[in-house]
Formats: C-alpha cells, sequence, structure tokens
C-alpha cells in the first residue's frame, strides 16, 4: 500500500510503498477515503516529544482517519465489513495518511452520513479535543461564559459549535478577516487579537480553552471568574497563576474515544456542528498540506484525500 511516512526524526515526508499493517484482535482495518493533518504530527516528526512518545520507524504519519472496514479483528463486535467509520486512531495504530489503517474497535464511531468522508476526516482529534476540553475537562454547564482562544482553528471552529450547543455564552478570538466565519459558527463575541487585548474586553467567564500556550495562556487567567477553569492543550501554568486567581488549571492531552466520537457525530448528523475545511490536498501532496498547515493561517481543517487501494 501507499503511505505518508517518514524514516526517522527530522527526516522528510515521502509517499512509498510498505506494508499494509497488521490485523489485530481488537481491531478492524479500515480502507482510508481521507485523513486530516493536525499541528501533534509534525510536532512528534521533529522529536520533540521522543522521551514521551517515541516513534517506530518507518512511521505513518496522520491520526484522523475516514473510510470503508475491510476486515474485522475477531474480538470485534458492533461493526461489519463495509460500514463507513471515522476514528482518531491511538499512537500505536497511528498511520492515517495510507490506503489502509488500523483502528482499535472502541476508537471507531459510524461517519455520519450526511457528510463526506473528508469531512468527516476533518472532525475527530479536533472534535474529541473540543469536546474533552469544554465537557470532560471544562464541566460545561448553560449559561457558562466561555473565551475560546484561535475560533477559526481546526480545534476552535468545533469549539464554538459544541459550546453553543450546551447553551454557552461564547467569545473567541481570532483575525479580522474570519471574524464573520466565527460569528456565523455561534459565536457571540469577537475579539480581533490583533487590535484589542482580549483580557481588557472580557471579564468573569467561567471556562477559558487555551489553544497558544504561552504569553496567551498566563494573560488568559484574567478574565476568569473566581472558580472557574483553564483548559490548554498547549502549555502548563508554570507561574501559578491559577493558586494567585483562585481559579482551576488542566492541562490535557485528547484521549481517542469511539462513543465520545459516536455522540458528536451524531450532532454532526443532525446539522448542530458542521465540519469547516480550508484545503483538500492530494496524497501525494502531504508535504504542501503540512507546510500550510504549519504557516498558521488554516481556516478549520486541512484534509488529505486518499487513493483507492486495488488490492491487498
Amino acid at each position: 500500500m501507499k503511505a505518508a511516512i517518514i524514516r526517522d526524526y527530522n527526516t522528510e515526508i515521502e509517499i512509498a510503498d510498505i506494508a499494509a499493517p497488521e490485523l489485530h484482535d481488537d481491531s478492524v482495518l479500515v480502507a482510508v477515503h481521507a485523513a486530516s493533518v493536525n499541528p501533534i504530527d509534525y510536532i512528534l516528526q521533529s522529536g520533540a516529544m521522543k522521551d514521551n512518545i517515541p516513534l517506530e520507524f518507518p512511521h505513518v504519519m496522520g491520526f484522523d482517519v475516514s473510510g470503508e472496514i475491510i476486515a474485522l479483528g475477531k474480538d470485534v463486535s458492533g461493526f461489519k465489513v463495509g460500514d463507513a467509520v471515522f476514528a482518531r486512531a491511538n499512537q500505536q495504530d497511528a498511520g492515517a495518511i495510507a490506503q489502509i489503517a488500523r483502528v482499535k474497535a472502541d476508537e471507531l464511531a459510524l461517519k455520519p452520513v450526511n457528510i463526506s468522508h473528508a469531512e468527516a476526516a476533518s472532525v475527530p482529534l479536533a472534535g474529541l479535543t473540543a469536546w474533552q476540553a469544554l465537557i470532560s475537562k471544562g464541566r460545561l454547564k448553560k449559561g457558562d461564559k466561555v473565551l475560546i482562544h484561535a475560533g477559526s482553528g481546526g480545534v476552535g471552529t468545533l469549539a464554538i459549535q459544541i459550546a453553543k450547543h450546551f447553551g454557552a455564552d461564547v467569545a473567541t478570538t481570532c483575525s479580522p478577516r474570519n471574524a464573520d466565519l466565527v460569528r456565523k459558527l455561534g459565536a457571540d463575541t469577537v475579539i480581533n487579537y490583533r487590535d484589542q487585548s482580549f483580557e481588557d474586553e472580557l471579564s468573569d467567564y467561567d471556562i477559558v480553552l487555551d489553544m497558544m500556550g504561552g504569553e496567551i495562556l498566563n494573560r488568559s487567567f484574567q478574565v476568569l471568574k473566581k472558580g472557574g477553569a483553564l483548559i490548554s492543550i498547549k502549555g502548563q501554568d508554570t507561574d501559578n497563576l491559577a493558586q494567585e486567581h483562585d481559579v482551576r488549571f488542566e492541562w490535557f492531552f485528547m484521549e481517542p474515544d469511539g462513543a465520545m466520537l459516536a455522540d458528536l457525530g451524531k450532532l454532526v448528523e443532525d446539522g448542530i456542528v458542521k465540519p469547516v475545511i480550508d484545503k483538500t490536498y492530494p496524497m501525494e501532496a502531504t508535504v504542501d498540506a503540512y507546510a500550510y498547515l504549519k504557516d498558521g493561517h488554516a481556516v478549520g481543517k486541512v484534509v488529505i484525500s486518499i487513493p483507492p487501494i486495488e488490492h491487498w
């Protein structure tokens, strides 16, 4: 099969012919129709996290997958060959930008019938990150005031919609060119980060979702009410600002979860949450897709289309 691989840390991505993954008892094999790219992919590629999350080489890039089941492990129930599914694969099964991917059954969900494989592939990692940050970690409840940083990004576009569905009053930061988009997604207050300081405009918020880290994370403590929560996927509270502001801080990695993804998929199927895709690249242009994502101006997600495999 063809796959986008790296042969070592800090090496270029190449499209190579490699063996398909072996079927495990608790997993399925998926003929991949589409994948999407995420910042964690190139962070792992750089070796920055090799002490905590070591890679085995050749490493197939990508975690987000949408496709069709072509083989079932003997312990798998609830799915059948031919099912259209989507998932965020775990670290060991990472390898979405390939013609065949292996995914654990408990990480799978049926693809919403009303969206394409490209749209479905854009949802799992970003959507689960938003869901876990807001619902599992943030304990979002109706009427909460929520600040979502980088509202036009992959996580942000989905987080705004999820927060609105659960009854939050949503503020977000973005550039002027994306203000109309985030308003259409449900943002009540839009902060132009180029001309406005969000901490001067906002106060008494219940939850902040941080995707930026650094200075943005540190300034975000100022907008929270006492007892509020700052949930970050990008940085840690090294200055103990949570204690100073009497708020709760959590830094976390998203965990794959098929049942949770199915709940999110139901919102997509009902038209409540809509994927936002910036660009779609063919597999042979995977390097260009990552370069575009790394440039930092993608609106929503960047997707890779995968050519069908003739035999395996």
